[in-house]
């Protein structure tokens, strides 16, 4: 095995150890790969990672599914035999962890076929995933790298006449000549009134000169995903926009402020959202400051008034307040941070800026 993943299951181990996991069962293909190199997807078929605390480990997995390396111990079963016996069989005594991605078909099949103390064991993993490596910083910053090009250049050929839709499958195109292996999520292209959704589903919306464009956008580049919101002006809008939008600006940049090691992340979503509440606009910022990224576009933990996480040097995760006014217009900025030994790392270079022309594009305002 590589060094790295060495390390990684050391870390998953000492979880255990502090959680009082004899053994953990892990079936995420996301979590598989991080851990091992292996990318599975067995669709549904038992493939599991067994961990013991004292250091062993192996796969159980169906024979039709091949590994590209030898480093790890394998029990196999073919199609037809008892996979779930062939796991049950290398139990031990003690509390097992599972991960919460396998289905319940096979846990309460061996629940019944080995009866122990089973408990949610993904926080094991989640801790160790929530604070990347420098591997994994390099893979976020290239990522984050790839959606600023991307955000530019679709910023620059965004034109009256078209419609959401068309604009997200132009985005797809552009992540793919970026080398992305796929969008981190599905494109959020929002015109005028449809920005008020935060998780607006592309339409046949068609843009038009004065018209506020809310993108949130993403792509998936060697398997780490990149997330970034921006709120356009595309042509010139009232006053009460431009306001709107410098105290989203001002509440995203007060929060990236004070983002560094130590710091309560519920914090972070207080000091944002003050900002939004003294302006009178509370109320219409409804959701949460940020979640974690990095191999899906939202990982465990999360940045808002209830998180009990405290920043720690390797987290990654977004900043992304927003004012939401119904049948009117929304605004949200989204930043990716990196907590660094000394306080943050902004992953995303583009400016806050809602000209077009700040980009390198054609004025509108």
């Amino acid at each position: 095995m590589k060094q790295i993943h060495v390390q990684r299951i050391e870390r998953v181990q000492e979880e255990m150890a502090r959680a009082g996991m004899e053994q953990l069962i892990v079936s995420d293909p996301a979590s598989l790969w991080y851990l091992t190199g292996e990318a599975l997807d067995p669709g549904e078929r038992l493939t599991v990672l067994i961990i013991d605390r004292g250091g062993s480990l192996r796969w159980v997995k169906n024979a039709l599914f091949t590994l590209a390396s030898e480093d790890i111990p394998v029990l196999s079963f073919q199609d037809g035999e008892d996979g779930i016996r062939t796991v049950a069989e290398d139990m031990m005594p003690g509390v097992i962890g599972v991960d919460g991605s396998w289905p319940s078909r096979f846990l309460l099949a061996l629940q019944a076929a080995c009866p122990r103390t089973y408990v949610n064991g993904s926080g094991a993993i989640d801790r160790v995933r929530a604070v990347k490596d420098e591997e994994e910083q390099r893979l976020m910053r290239e990522s984050s790298a790839v959606n600023d090009r991307c955000m530019a250049a679709f910023v620059r050929w965004l034109h009256a006449g078209v419609t959401e839709a068309e604009a997200a499958d132009h985005l797809r195109q552009l992540y793919k000549e970026e080398g992305c292996e796929d969008v981190s999520f599905a494109p959020i292209v929002a015109f005028g009134p449809h920005g008020a959704d935060p998780h607006h589903t592309v339409s046949d919306a068609v843009l038009t000169e004065g018209t506020v464009v809310l993108l949130d956008i993403g792509g998936k580049k060697d398997r780490y995903c990149s997330d970034m919101t921006r709120t356009y002006f595309f042509g010139d809008v009232p006053d009460k926009v431009r306001e709107i939008h410098r105290i989203v600006c001002e509440a995203c940049e007060t929060a990236e402020a004070l983002v560094r090691p130590g710091v309560p992340l519920a914090e972070l979503d207080r000091a944002a959202r003050a900002v939004i509440e003294k302006a009178g606009y509370g109320p219409q910022f409804y959701h949460r400051l940020g979640h974690f990224i990095g191999q899906t576009d939202h990982e465990a933990g999360e940045v808002s008034a209830s998180s009990p996480l405290i920043a720690e040097p390797g987290m990654i995760f977004s900043i992304e307040p927003g004012i939401y006014l119904t049948g009117e217009f929304g605004v949200r900025i989204e930043d990716l941070v990196l907590v660094t030994e000394t306080g943050a790392e902004r992953l995303n270079h583009l400016p806050h800026s809602p000209y077009i022309h700040d980009i390198g594009g054609t004025a509108h305002e």
